[in-house]
């Protein structure tokens, strides 16, 4: 199983200069990768549809790819003496991170979606920084051994769960401060919890009236951080607006907003753990609707369902099952407000009306419960629950169940 726990750095004055140094550098590294990538991508390609009959074809040259790029490393060091200074593995995630970002360009996705095309890092935009691998032996107390960077103050809230191994360390430059995000590793620990109960089932619906409805009936009011933070963030945003572009008044005002944007995210987050917490400790199976939450926050609704943030909750609602040991089933949205709960009979209403009233079968009651109701009983019948059943079955004759977890499906 993998995972991840994110500590608040504390580097002192001399060590957050660096860090700054360290991050200036890198940036510096990928633009330039990125241009060469670029180049080779314009001085090599063709258009079939638009090629002239008489033209020059110019030298082709290979393509920069992942290693040929990697073995210009070291003459870097030679020409820039100050990149010597930055860990290797670190300046070849940077590498890594080029071929990431131009294979999702060029081919795209597994799904065969393309991103946009790349963009060239502004300072300000470059954040992060990765160790590929580190050692078990890492964290000594209170501090964190980063190779050729030197033993930094790190705030462990929370200790590492025994028997993972640290894999992975990223350092971010956050608006207020540094953090570092550890990705641990335990093979050992299985997908599923012993006592996994595949008939402890609930059905939620997100909405912009509750946050969520589950089958049953409950509902969680929805907060409204961004709303209820406006007027602060209004007052900031006028500040940044009146002072000049380059002046050192405004980018303490730009940090100023960016502590304060950082106050509402940080308070959406933790309610958005804490719901899923509470889902999780009454359920062991979660049904939630494959919804376009992209597309919707195109429309009329926008700062609402941006608000409420509902594609960061199913992530993390996500996550955490797995690493309990739970279920998360992801069921067709299509439908589940429009047809009835008791019946199954499709009765058409508007988005302004929020109670469901079947003239089929008389059920009446909240659309969002009558939806949370039918998203449970979509994933009642699922192939992965079906699974579990069976694997149930095969252990009380005494053979060894295969259990399956999945995030999604």
């Amino acid at each position: 199983m993998r995972t991840a726990y994110q500590y608040k750095l504390r580097p002192t004055k001399q060590q957050a200069v660096e860090i700054d140094r360290w991050l200036s550098m890198l940036c510096a590294q990928y633009n330039y990768l990125l241009a060469d990538r670029f180049n080779w991508y314009e001085q090599n390609r063709c258009p079939v549809n638009a090629c002239p009959l008489v033209c020059h074809l110019p030298r082709l040259r290979d393509n920069p790819d992942y290693y040929s790029q990697k073995r210009t490393l070291p003459e870097l060091k030679k020409t820039h003496p100050h990149y010597g200074e930055i860990y290797s593995q670190v300046l070849q995630d940077v590498v890594k991170r080029v071929k990431k970002t131009f294979d999702l360009f060029l081919g795209g996705d597994s799904n065969g979606k393309r991103s946009g095309r790349p963009r060239f890092k502004a300072r300000d935009r470059y954040r992060t920084f990765t160790y590929p691998s580190m050692k078990e032996t890492c964290i000594q107390g209170n501090l964190i051994n980063l190779p050729m960077f030197g033993k930094v103050k790190v705030v462990l809230h929370r200790s590492t769960p025994a028997g993972f191994k640290i894999k992975t360390a990223s350092i971010t430059k956050k608006a207020d401060g540094y953090y570092i995000t550890l990705s641990l590793e335990d093979a050992t620990v299985p997908t599923t919890k012993p006592d996994f109960n595949p008939d402890s089932i609930t059905g939620i619906d997100v909405g912009l009236k509750e946050f969520l409805t589950t089958s049953v009936g409950e509902t969680v009011a929805i907060p409204q951080h961004y709303r209820s933070s406006q007027k602060r963030l209004r007052v900031i945003q006028k500040r940044v607006s009146r002072r000049h572009i380059g002046s050192n008044r405004r980018k303490k005002a730009v940090k100023q907003l960016g502590r304060q944007h950082k106050k509402v995210a940080d308070k959406r987050k933790d309610f958005h753990f804490k719901t899923a917490n509470n889902l999780l400790k009454k359920y062991d199976v979660i049904a939630v609707e494959d919804l376009n939450v992209k597309g919707l926050a195109r429309t009329r609704l926008a700062k609402s369902v941006l608000d409420a943030g509902w594609s960061s909750f199913l992530s993390i609602l996500k996550n955490k099952a797995e690493n309990a040991g739970l279920l998360v089933i992801t069921v067709i949205a299509s439908g589940t407000s429009q047809d009835c709960s008791g019946c199954n009979v499709k009765v058409p209403k508007k988005l302004h009306e929020r109670w469901h009233d079947c003239p089929n079968c008389g059920c009446s009651l909240d659309r969002d419960h009558n939806g949370a109701i039918n998203i449970k009983n979509r994933a009642v019948g699922h192939s992965v629950l079906k699974a579990h059943r069976v694997s149930e079955a095969i252990a009380g004759f005494g053979e060894k169940p295969t259990l399956y977890c999945t995030q999604s499906v």
